[in-house]
Formats: C-alpha cells, sequence, structure tokens
C-alpha cells in the first residue's frame, strides 16, 4: 500500500481535517488544526506531503521520525499540529487496513468505559448555570469553566473577589451533584495566581488548569507546593521533551496534551507513558472535532492514567456546526452517566461525512480569538 494524495478542509465552526488516500483504496482521517490559525498549518500539512506521498502508511513510526527530523528546524505549535493529524490519519488508515480499532494496536483495553467532560462557557455565574444545565441534558456530570475574565498581573481584591464568586455561585447552584475544573487559561500570572489558588480551594474544584502560561511552568511545582489543588497544564505543550523538564521539575498532578497539536497518537502515548511513570495522571485536551477526539479516546482506553476526556459537544464555541454534524456514526458517541464507551468501528472509530466536509469547507469563514486589552490600552491574555 502507498499513500497517494492529502486533502485538506477547513470547516466551520474551527476545526480542520485532513483526508490521506492510499492506492489501495483505504483512506484515513486526521485532524491538524491550531484553533486561529488553520491556514497557517494546512500549509505545513502540505509541506510534509513531499515526505509522504509514495510511501507505506503503515511505517508510523519511521514516518513520523521523518517529519519530525527530516528538517533541520523542528517542533513549536504549527509543526508538531501539522504532523499531529497525519499521524492520526496513518493510524486509522493501519487500523483499517488490519480490520480492528487503533486501541487494540496499542495494546488493547485498559478500561471499559471512559469518563467525558465539557468546558462550559460564560464569564457571569447566570450563563455557567445555564450552560451546564444544557450539558446536563447530554449526559454530562463533570464540567470545566473559566476562572477569571481578563486580570492584571498585580490586580485589585474586587477582580479576585469577583473570580471567587462566580466559583462559589455554582459551588451553591449545583452542590456536589456536579464536579468541576477551573481553567486559568493563562490568564492569572505568577502574582496573582498565588492568592486566587489560595482563595478557591473552600470549593474543591477537580483541578485548576493552565495556573500560569506554559511559559511559565517554573512556578508549577511552587504553587503546587501551596495549594492543595491538583494543577492541570499541557495544551500549550508540543513534544514530549517540553512535557520532559515539566514532569523533571514536579508540579502537575495532571497532563492535558492535545492530540491535534502534541504530534498525534504516536506522541501522545509517549507522553502518557512519561506521566504514568511520575505518577501523574492523563486527561488530554480536546475543545475540537470528532477526529481528534476518536484520536483521543484510542489513547486514553489503552493508557492506564488516563482519568478524563475533554470533549466539544454543546460548547460555546461550536458555532455554524456540532461535533456530530461531520459523522455517520453519531450514535457510537452518546454517553451514559458521563461516561463513553470504546468507539467499535476500525481505525480512529469515525466514519465521516466526506461529502457534508466538502460542503461545508466552501464557504468556511476564518475564526480567530477575540484581542483583549487591560484597563489601561494593553494586551490583555485572552
Amino acid at each position: 500500500m502507498k499513500i497517494s494524495k492529502l486533502s485538506t478542509y477547513r470547516v466551520p465552526p474551527r476545526w480542520m481535517f485532513l483526508k490521506i488516500d492510499t492506492d489501495e483504496g483505504i483512506c484515513g482521517w486526521g485532524e491538524p488544526v491550531i484553533e486561529g490559525r488553520a491556514r497557517t498549518v494546512e500549509a505545513a500539512v502540505h509541506e510534509l506531503a513531499e515526505l509522504l506521498v509514495g510511501r507505506d502508511p503503515a511505517r508510523i513510526n519511521d514516518l513520523w521520525q521523518a517529519m519530525y527530523r527530516g528538517g533541520f528546524y523542528r517542533g513549536g505549535a504549527v509543526f508538531m499540529s501539522a504532523i499531529a493529524g497525519i499521524d492520526q490519519a496513518l493510524w486509522d488508515i493501519k487500523g483499517k487496513a488490519l480490520g480492528v480499532p487503533v486501541y487494540q494496536l496499542l495494546g488493547g483495553l485498559v478500561r471499559e468505559r471512559m469518563k467525558i467532560y465539557s468546558w462550559v462557557g460564560g464569564d457571569r455565574p447566570a450563563d455557567i448555570v445555564a450552560g451546564i444545565q444544557k450539558l446536563q441534558a447530554l449526559g454530562l456530570n463533570t464540567f470545566k469553566m473559566n476562572g477569571t475574565e481578563e486580570l492584571g498581573m498585580l490586580d485589585s481584591a474586587k477582580a479576585l473577589d469577583a473570580a471567587v464568586e462566580r466559583i462559589a455561585g455554582i459551588r451553591s447552584a449545583f452542590g456536589h451533584d456536579i464536579e468541576f475544573g477551573i481553567d486559568f487559561h493563562g490568564r492569572v500570572a505568577w502574582p496573582m495566581a498565588k492568592p486566587l489558588l489560595r482563595e478557591l480551594e473552600p470549593y474543591r474544584p477537580l483541578f485548576v488548569e493552565e495556573p500560569v502560561l506554559a511559559e511559565q511552568s517554573e512556578y508549577y511545582r511552587r504553587l503546587s507546593d501551596m495549594t492543595s489543588i491538583p494543577l492541570a497544564a499541557g495544551e500549550r505543550m508540543y513534544s514530549r521533551f517540553e512535557f520532559k523538564r515539566v514532569l523533571e521539575h514536579g508540579g502537575l498532578a495532571i497532563l492535558q496534551p492535545d492530540l491535534s497539536h502534541a504530534g498525534g497518537i504516536s506522541e501522545c502515548m509517549r507522553i502518557a507513558s512519561m506521566a504514568e511513570a511520575y505518577d501523574v495522571a492523563l486527561a488530554p485536551h480536546c475543545p475540537l472535532g470528532p477526529v481528534a477526539l476518536a484520536a483521543c479516546l484510542q489513547v486514553d482506553f489503552a493508557s492506564y492514567n488516563a482519568v478524563l476526556q475533554e470533549q466539544s459537544m454543546g460548547i460555546h464555541y461550536n458555532q455554524g456546526a456540532e461535533l456530530l454534524d461531520y459523522v455517520h456514526n453519531g450514535g457510537d458517541f452518546s454517553m451514559d452517566g458521563g461516561y463513553i464507551e470504546p468507539l467499535p468501528l476500525p481505525g480512529l472509530g469515525v466514519n465521516v461525512n466526506e461529502e457534508r466536509v466538502i460542503e461545508a469547507s466552501r464557504a468556511v469563514q476564518d475564526w480567530r480569538n477575540p484581542l483583549w486589552r487591560h484597563a489601561d490600552g494593553s494586551v490583555a491574555e485572552w
């Protein structure tokens, strides 16, 4: 079997799909994208195509190393996201060719169902309560929400109180009928992270995500030493080499690599194994589409330390399309009691509605995250 063609499709709400065709008629799907920079990743995918066309898709390890090590410069969000989507598609082809789900090729099931959670948008308690109630109707009982709006490096007691009151309102509204993580989203700098974590402890969140930016990862250990809240990060780390340094220094209880940003299934299985050696849990980041989620689930079902899986059904980013709009086998993604069972189809387990993908790609608009500014006019972290 030889790879014959790579095709990319940018689609609403902010996703991109990759189809890899072979000369034997078996195709694989991947989801290489950076939210807000889909065109940039698309160009990288097609640059890498020269290393792939005419090659045997079954040689995933060799192709991955050729893409990663074949050029002098490597790593980073764009490059690793391009490799990630290609890697997903190669595993999809391999599973289909052998007639088994990818998790079987990764050693088989380590669990029978996977805990799912969802992002809840909104910066006001009433918005979050309404969002949680909507998602509860889909069978979810675990959520994640923003911890703050924009926050200065040294902000006021009023701003901190507003952030704490938001979380207090959610715990008051739902008690312990739900569990939730809090995403600082890189909006909180080191001077504000310490007091905010201390004030949030009484509400016992499952975790705090990105307590400071990944660029400031040296603070993870210092923050974890002064809080009982588990700290999580990883969506803006792109290879095992970045995760290696974080694991060595300590501080994180949960790693959150993104299967569409951190080198795909191949690299994230390595990251998962490294995390397990440090007694650190795995919770892949995935506010993306069905192919990305399917790839995450293959890793989850083969990784002992996987504890939570993010997914995007019903989240506020999904304007213009929903996760199941692009698949024929939506029933395989159904949840029961906040859990999902292994996807049964060969490969990644997602039967992509190619006609819908092509149609949606014809009039797609580029998605961009908002640009926020502080009261003094300086750029704020979104």
